[in-house]
């Protein structure tokens, strides 16, 4: 059978839209947080590591507790998206190392995706003070204003001849 260049030109087409449609059910991944270069903190061993040994082998934490620094957090994540939806956490990984008061790892928690909870968002809102505008005293509420005659008396900034 003798191929045309017009059905050589459909074949192509053909492939290009196959491929296209291959390629759009992959995800687009992404790693945010946290990422392990040389160590994981899941090799950090409670008793033997210190502050220094854990920040040489993990770099900075991602957040160090509020009112004491006496736990670090290494937080990491990772999102998948398919096309034009949501991305969706596909993994979540939060190291909780514990320190006790001579600097030493005391504790090392590792928690997933599994482990975290939802919180519901409170609605409600706090009132403000003052009054309510309708929308004709705010289109008309600066007519007039600024208005005043110009003289040197109101000038700001301008001093007065002595």
């Amino acid at each position: 059978m003798k191929r045309t260049p017009s059905s050589l030109l459909v074949g192509a087409a053909a492939c290009a839209a196959l491929l296209a449609g291959l390629s759009a059910c992959a995800p687009t991944v992404g790693r945010h947080g946290f990422q392990p270069v040389d160590a994981r903190p899941t090799d950090i061993v409670a008793g033997t590591d210190t502050r220094e040994t854990v920040l040489s082998r993990l770099g900075s934490p991602s957040t160090v507790t509020t009112f004491d620094n006496d736990i670090w957090y290494y937080i990491s994540q990772t999102t998948e998206r398919y096309t034009y939806n949501r991305p969706q956490v596909s993994q979540r990984q939060v190291v909780a190392i514990h320190f006790n008061e001579r600097d030493q790892v005391s504790d090392v928690r590792v928690l997933g995706l599994e482990d975290g909870q939802s919180v519901a968002m409170n609605s409600r809102e706090t009132p403000t003070r003052g009054r309510q505008l309708t929308i004709l005293e705010q289109l008309l509420g600066n007519v007039g204003r600024g208005q005043l005659p110009n003289t040197e008396e109101n000038d700001p900034g301008r001093r007065r001849p002595d």
